[in-house]
């Protein structure tokens, strides 16, 4: 399942994106818009500010925009950002790779096959939509 952080900071996202002239947002009237807590929704934020994708202004007339345009964020690297590994199990991940403890023959693990069919087709979702793809 995809976790709140995910999903808020998708929302998050999509919002600042659908803002003209991507002018500085404070904090609260993102949450409230969104329904979400604004302590949590601060995390978030700081978290995509590391990350690149947000600038932030303080003070009056303060609060966070986007520091690139919405059609150059790939979902991809959001949801890393955000969600950690793309796939499910740590066998099939491409940037988190570890050997499960109990597979014996992991070229004939059916669960490996079926996992990395997944994979293949969730990456391949996310890295075909951009936050302009979504937001609008």
């Amino acid at each position: 399942m995809l976790s709140k952080k995910t999903k808020y900071g998708i929302k998050a996202l999509s919002f600042l994106a659908r803002q003209e002239n991507q002018i500085p947002v404070p904090i609260a009237d993102i949450a409230k818009s969104e329904n979400i807590s604004i302590k949590f929704l601060e995390s978030i934020l700081l978290l995509l500010r590391y990350s690149g994708f947000l600038g932030a202004k303080k003070g009056k007339g303060g609060g966070y925009y986007l520091i690139k345009e919405p059609k150059d964020i790939n979902m991809a690297h959001v949801y890393r950002i955000l969600e950690g590994p793309i796939a499910l199990l740590p066998c099939v991940s491409h940037n988190f790779y570890e050997k499960c403890d109990d597979c014996v023959d992991e070229a004939n693990c059916s669960v490996h096959k079926l996992m990395t069919e997944v994979r293949d087709n969730t990456l391949m979702i996310l890295e075909n939509n951009t936050l302009a793809d979504i937001a609008f």
